[in-house]
């Protein structure tokens, strides 16, 4: 499998968490690649974003889940950015992510 599979988990440079429903709704919505830092498909996989302002694409960095550095941004994102709200509990890495927060684009 070589498409990324949503929902899409990205990372900016000020380390803010945006989950976007798919691919193409994250290739639609993110405007300045060089604001991307990291992001991460459904299975935890490393994506990679390339382009141009207003026309990026992401696509897999790898086969090899990362699924301990996703869950350590996804932490770090709820300590900043969310005091007081609680991370998803679920164990399995597909409940984890359902359970994270949708953007609406």
């Amino acid at each position: 499998m070589t498409t990324p599979i949503g929902p899409v988990i990205l990372f900016d440079d000020d380390h803010y968490m945006y989950v976007l429903r798919d691919r193409a709704s994250a290739e639609a919505w993110w405007e300045m690649p060089d604001e991307y830092v990291r992001g991460f498909d459904a299975l935890a996989r490393p994506l990679r974003m390339t382009g141009e302002p207003h026309q990026v694409t992401l696509e897999l960095a790898g086969g090899e889940p990362a699924e301990a550095d996703l869950r350590r941004l996804v932490a770090d994102h709820y300590r900043r950015f969310l005091p007081g709200q609680a991370l998803p509990r679920a164990t399995e890495l597909s409940g984890f992510v359902a359970g994270l927060p949708v953007e609406s684009v």
